[in-house]
């Protein structure tokens, strides 16, 4: 495996990374309206990410900045095709943040209520959009010769992309819920339970369609066709695990065959999009890939270094900040804090 191929994986596994951490918190996010029914529930469902959801974003930023190094010509593409969906995820999370610090400044039901709307906002938004981005990305867009994207912001909101989109929304509300079922208690306990079920179906609904359409794009090209079936497989195998899991109270387990099943989807879309990086609909020869996008052998070298030095480290922190809040955010511990904390 030459250098380039391996970062185009590196890049795929900090989306994984990514996709994995800060998609229970978009379900999180998105949970409030159906768990938080006063504000001692929705302060209970904010605080099981309050300590965690910063780091998870930092996912995005270091995923960004591989990319940026690794597939300039990519990013490039990328971004100027994509620049209208990528500002809304970009406002939606400033939103979120802003939210998740500013809810609690001032004790009025109002002023909360107001920043609760925007957690919700800044959850969903991210959530559909970058399942719509992902999929257009597989599929292929509008490319000239000179890689420039020739389509408009309408062309990204076909059936495939919307799908993907619809797809990643309702997986990260699952995975979301089956967070809330294991970090709380009482009654945001059981709701998160009660409306995981009623999640279930149309989440493995669309996640079937999503699988079943992504190995049909992938036998079209020189992808990996065997790959893409396989972890279509096991993404769905552990969907279905993950429901009946819950079903039966695990909620432990029921979470991590969450993981197992986005880890494992993101990673199928990889393998669909293989060997290219942005196929062209406009003609083959006009797609990137990885030899035509990738930067100089030099560049990648010394990037190869600096991961095998600073990865276990930041994977080493985020593995010790998840210990250190594993406990359970329970109900009675809400209560007794002033509305303030």
């Amino acid at each position: 495996m030459d250098l380039a191929t391996l970062w185009f994986w590196i890049v795929a596994l900090f989306f994984v990374g990514y996709f994995v951490l800060d998609g229970f918190d978009f379900g999180v996010g998105m949970s409030l309206p159906f768990l938080g029914r006063d504000d001692v529930s929705r302060r209970q469902v904010i605080n099981t990410i309050g300590p965690v959801w910063d780091l998870n974003e930092t996912w995005v930023i270091v995923a960004g900045a591989c990319l940026f190094a690794s597939f300039p010509e990519w990013y490039a593409s990328l971004f100027s095709g994509f620049y209208l969906p990528l500002l809304l995820i970009l406002l939606a999370l400033i939103l979120r943040g802003v939210s998740f610090e500013y809810r609690h400044q001032k004790d009025d039901p109002r002023w909360r209520r107001r920043f609760d709307t925007m957690i919700i906002i800044g959850s969903a938004v991210p959530a559909l959009l970058w399942g719509v981005a992902f999929g257009n990305i597989v599929q292929g867009v509008a490319l000239d010769e000179r890689h420039i994207f020739r389509g408009t912001v309408f062309d990204l909101l076909n059936p495939y992309g919307l799908l993907v989109g619809v797809t990643t929304l309702l997986l990260f509300f699952l995975h979301g819920l089956y967070f809330v079922a294991l970090k709380t208690d009482g009654v945001v306990h059981e709701r998160a339970r009660r409306v995981a079920r009623l999640a279930a179906l149309p989440t493995v609904l669309a996640a079937a369609g999503t699988v079943v359409w992504t190995i049909v794009i992938a036998a079209g090209r020189l992808s990996l066709l065997g790959a893409v079936i396989a972890l279509g497989g096991v993404a769905a195998v552990s969907l279905i695990a993950s429901v009946v899991l819950s079903l039966r109270g695990r909620d432990g387990w029921a979470f991590a065959a969450g993981v197992v099943t986005i880890l494992t989807a993101v990673l199928m879309l990889f393998s669909a999009l293989f060997p290219n990086v942005l196929p062209s609909m406009i003609d083959p020869a006009n797609s990137l890939t990885i030899q035509n996008a990738s930067s100089t052998p030099l560049t990648l070298q010394i990037m190869s270094w600096t991961a095998l030095i600073a990865m276990p480290l930041v994977l080493a922190y985020q593995t010790w900040t998840y210990w250190v809040f594993r406990k359970r955010v329970r109900r009675s511990t809400i209560e007794a804090a002033p509305a303030h904390a």
